[in-house]
C-alpha cells in the first residue's frame, strides 16, 4: 500500500468539501443568520487542511487497485466526517453521532434522517444538507477524477471503485473525459429541473434543494412532509420525471445526444427492464388505490412512490404505511431493486437482475440441451464469466448483510419489520422504511451504536459492498 499516494489525494477530497462549504456560508450571510462566523471557520479550516495535505505530500507513484479502493472508502469517510461539522459545531444537531448519521445519509444519497423538525433548521444548514446529496450523487471521486486529469491510468482504478453497477462503461478513451461528461450531464439536468420547479411555483431555495435531492436520488427535503408539503401536482410530476431520469444510466444521455436519436434508450435492455418494473408496479398500486382516490390522484400517488422507491430517492407525498397491504408489499419488493448501472440510484441495480434472469434462462435451456453451449449476452455483448460470478457474490453478500443487520437491529429493540426495512433502507440508500422508520418517522430514537451501524451500511451500499469489505482482508494490507 502506497500510503503517501492515498494521503495526498485524500487532501484534495477534503479541500473540495471545504470549498463546497462556501455555499452555506453565503446562504447564512443572505439570511442574516448568527452562524456566519462558525460556518466560515469550518469552511476555511477544512479547505486549508485539505490543501496542506495535498501540497505537502509529493509523490510520483501510480495508483493501483489497493490505493484506488483505499482512496474511495477513506475519501467518503473523510467527506462525511468534515461534512458533519457544520451540523455539530453550530449546535443544530448537538450529538456527533446524529451529525455523522445525517452527513453520511447526505453524501451516500440515502435520505434517512434523525431530524424530527426539519423546518426548524436554518436555511444555511438545510442547503448544506441537500448539497451533500448533490456532491455524493454523481460521486465525489468521479468529480475528483474529472478535476485531476494527471491521474492517468490510476484514475480508472478510482472510477471503478466508486462507479455503480457490475461493469464500468467508458464513454471516452480517457477516464477523466468520461468523468467530465458524466458531471456535465448531471449539471445540465440539475439546471433544467431547477428552472422547471421554479416555473411550477417553488421559490429558488426550494427548487434548488429539491433538485439536489432528486438528481442525486437522495430524498432530503426542506419540509417535514417532504414533497407532499407543496400539494402541487405540477411539482410532483416534474420530480417524478427527473427521479426516473436520474435512475437511468447516464451514458445513455451522451449516446442519445451524440447520435441525435433516442435509440440508445430503446435498444438498451436494462433501460427497458427498468421502465417495465416501474410501469408494472405503478399499475398494481394504482389499482389498489383507485377505490380510495380519484383516477388522477391515484395515478400520481402510485407513480411518485414507485419511482421514488425504485430509484432509491425516498421522497414522499403520502404516508404509504396507511396504504392497502398489496401496495405496501409491492413497495417492499421494490426496495430490493434500485436504479440502473451508471445512474445515481442505489440498491442492487437493474443490470444485475437482468444478468441473473438471462443466466437462469440459459440454465433451463441446458436441461433440455445438455450438450449445447450457450453464452450470456446483454445488448449483443457477451458477459465474461468472472463478471457473472461477481454478480452472484454481490447478491449473496447483500442478502447476508441484510440478514445480519436485521438481527443486530432487533438487538437494539426494534421490531422485526422496522429492523429489516431500516437495514434495507440504508444499505439500499433508499431512506425511509416501514414501521418505526416509515416515511413520516425518523431515526432519532435509535441509540448511537445503531446509528453508526446504519451509517456503515449506507457507506457499504453506496460503494457497492466490495470496495469497502476488501479493506477488511488482512492480505489487502500486506506487501
Amino acid at each position: 500500500m502506497k500510503f503517501s499516494v492515498v494521503i495526498r489525494h485524500l487532501g484534495l477530497i477534503i479541500a473540495i468539501v471545504g470549498l463546497a462549504m462556501a455555499a452555506p456560508v453565503m446562504i447564512s450571510v443572505i439570511n442574516r443568520e448568527p452562524y456566519v462566523p462558525v460556518l466560515t471557520g469550518i469552511a476555511l479550516m477544512t479547505a486549508a487542511l485539505g490543501t496542506v495535505l495535498f501540497l505537502a505530500v509529493r509523490v510520483r507513484e501510480t495508483i493501483g487497485y489497493r490505493e484506488g479502493f483505499a482512496m474511495v472508502t477513506f475519501g467518503w469517510v473523510a467527506a462525511t466526517l468534515f461534512g458533519a461539522l457544520p451540523f455539530w459545531m453550530t449546535g443544530a444537531i448537538p450529538g456527533f453521532a446524529d451529525a455523522f448519521f445525517e452527513s453520511m445519509s447526505g453524501f451516500s444519497t440515502t435520505g434517512s434522517s434523525i431530524l424530527s423538525d426539519i423546518e426548524s433548521l436554518p436555511r444555511s444548514l438545510l442547503f448544506w444538507r441537500s448539497l451533500t446529496h448533490w456532491l455524493g450523487g454523481m460521486g465525489i471521486m468521479v468529480l475528483f477524477v474529472a478535476l485531476l486529469s494527471q491521474l492517468g491510468a490510476g484514475g480508472m482504478q478510482v472510477f471503478r471503485a466508486e462507479a455503480p453497477g457490475p461493469i464500468t462503461e467508458k464513454i471516452k478513451p480517457r477516464i477523466s473525459e468520461t468523468a467530465k461528461i458524466l458531471w456535465l450531464t448531471y449539471v445540465i439536468l440539475t439546471v433544467l429541473e431547477t428552472l422547471l420547479l421554479r416555473a411550477a411555483g417553488l421559490d429558488w431555495f426550494d427548487s434548488l434543494t429539491h433538485t439536489f435531492g432528486t438528481m442525486a436520488t437522495g430524498g432530503f427535503s426542506t419540509r417535514n412532509l417532504s414533497v407532499g408539503a407543496f400539494d402541487s401536482p405540477a411539482v410532483e410530476w416534474i420530480i417524478i420525471i427527473f427521479m426516473y431520469a436520474a435512475g437511468a444510466n447516464f451514458s445513455l444521455y451522451y449516446a442519445a445526444l451524440k447520435n441525435k436519436s433516442l435509440k440508445s434508450f430503446w435498444n438498451n435492455e436494462e433501460f427497458k427492464l427498468y421502465t417495465s418494473v416501474i410501469l408494472g408496479a405503478t399499475l398494481i398500486i394504482w389499482l389498489t388505490l383507485a377505490g380510495e382516490h380519484s383516477f388522477f390522484r391515484a395515478v400520481r400517488l402510485a407513480s411518485f412512490q414507485v419511482v421514488s422507491i425504485t430509484t432509491t430517492t425516498g421522497f414522499a407525498t403520502d404516508d404509504y404505511i396507511l396504504w392497502p397491504g398489496l401496495a405496501k408489499g409491492v413497495l417492499f419488493l421494490l426496495m430490493f431493486v434500485g436504479g440502473s448501472a451508471g445512474s445515481t440510484g442505489g440498491g442492487m441495480k437493474v443490470s444485475r437482475y437482468l444478468v441473473l434472469l438471462k443466466h437462469s434462462g440459459l440454465q433451463l435451456k441446458k436441461f433440455f440441451h445438455p450438450r449445447a453451449v450457450f453464452s450470456l449476452k446483454v445488448g449483443g455483448k457477451g458477459y465474461p464469466e468472472d463478471i457473472i460470478i461477481s454478480i452472484f457474490q454481490f447478491f449473496f453478500l447483500y442478502i447476508f448483510m441484510v440478514i445480519t443487520g436485521t438481527m443486530l437491529m432487533t438487538g437494539f429493540g426494534l421490531d422485526l419489520k422496522s429492523a429489516l426495512t431500516a437495514v434495507l433502507a440504508t444499505l439500499g440508500n433508499i431512506g425511509p422504511g416501514f414501521g418505526a422508520v416509515g416515511p413520516m418517522e425518523n431515526y432519532a430514537f435509535l441509540p448511537d451504536a445503531a446509528k453508526y451501524l446504519l451509517s456503515f451500511f449506507m457507506l457499504v451500499g453506496r460503494l457497492e459492498i466490495f470496495t469497502v469489505l476488501v479493506l477488511f482482508l488482512p492480505s489487502f494490507w500486506r506487501k
